[in-house]
């Protein structure tokens, strides 16, 4: 894919001219999104570096503007996310009191959203869901539930907008991670938790905490933001997604879960059988970030189909 972006972005006239067989390790999927493939499989193929150069999910890269930013920003979420803070964020936005409009009216919405959290990608977000249901859609076409699961499972970042209160952004992206326990070491900037008010309590401060011993994740509160109002809105609105979906939207940022493997000791069994579509919708959710855009209208007929299948026409936010 970042190969890709300098083709595009130096000469999109010689990316035109290129022939068929000139691309044979690239995938042109139907709305002109254009990622890596294996040679081995002919599946996607994650990449190594983002488009700025990087490796992905660097947060070490220090010299960087942006990289200067996102660690800001776990600064202040490392802070500000305490055990109240989510049980009051639950409670309000669980009202789904703020606007009533369509899956698609959201996606749309999301063109005035960028995730400052995301040291990947600074593209509006719409091209991100696009993105990565697109290639999902290619290797998964039986699927359909797995590809409309990667169309929505960031629509909550419409939490940053004025209309639905404006959140700061700590409050709405990044990685998410259990509260009312520990904080693992795993969690990225591990360091900025020391002035989480949460320390100051004892019961708050152990491997379980307030929760048992494969309680099961539902039963966790997790920090607030974008997954966790996603999944109320879904659930609460009558969605017929599998709940392996729900279960992609509600944990697909616990990144200290899903990529270093801590805080099992949470969850249940059927958790464990969810946490393997989770592994497999991750690949697209953090590889498929590109430059290269999908045209939204060649694709928007078969999302709206599935829109269609899975949810009512108009749901409460």
């Amino acid at each position: 894919m970042t190969v890709l972006v300098e083709h595009c972005v130096s000469d999109s006239r010689i990316e035109e001219k290129k022939t068929k067989e000139e691309r044979g390790d690239e995938l042109v999927l139907d709305g002109g999104f254009m990622v890596l493939k294996s040679k081995e499989t002919d599946e996607f193929d994650a990449p190594d570096i983002n488009f700025l150069g990087h490796s992905f999910r660097d947060y070490e890269n220090g010299a960087s503007e942006r990289q200067q930013g996102v660690e800001e920003f776990y600064r202040m979420q490392h802070i500000h996310q305490t055990y109240d803070f989510v049980k009051g964020m639950r409670k309000e936005y669980g009202k789904l009191d703020k606007m009533e409009m369509s899956i698609w009216e959201c996606c749309e919405l999301l063109n005035n959203v960028v995730d400052e959290s995301d040291p990947d990608l600074d593209e509006p977000q719409i091209q991100h869901l696009l993105q990565t249901a697109e290639a999902i859609r290619k290797d998964y076409p039986k699927e359909d539930w797995l590809h409309l699961t990667a169309l929505i499972h960031d629509l909550g970042k419409v939490l940053l907008l004025p209309e639905f209160g404006g959140l700061p952004q700590w409050a709405v992206v990044g990685d998410t991670f259990p509260v009312g326990c520990t904080f693992d070491p795993a969690n990225i900037h591990h360091k900025y938790f020391k002035e989480n008010p949460d320390n100051n309590i004892p019961k708050y401060n152990t491997k379980n905490g307030v929760y048992s011993e494969g309680c099961g994740l539902d039963n966790v509160l997790m920090s607030w933001g974008h997954d966790d109002y996603m999944y109320l809105v879904a659930k609460e609105n009558g969605t017929t997604l599998p709940h392996a979906g729900l279960f992609i939207i509600r944990y697909h940022s616990f990144y200290p879960l899903h990529k270093a493997g801590t805080y099992t000791h949470l969850m249940n069994d059927e958790d464990r059988e969810d946490l393997k579509w989770l592994h497999v919708f991750n690949k697209y959710d953090l590889y498929s970030k590109s430059k290269v855009h999908v045209d939204v209208e060649q694709v928007k007929p078969y999302y709206i189909s599935l829109i269609n299948k899975y949810f009512p026409a108009k749901l409460k936010w």
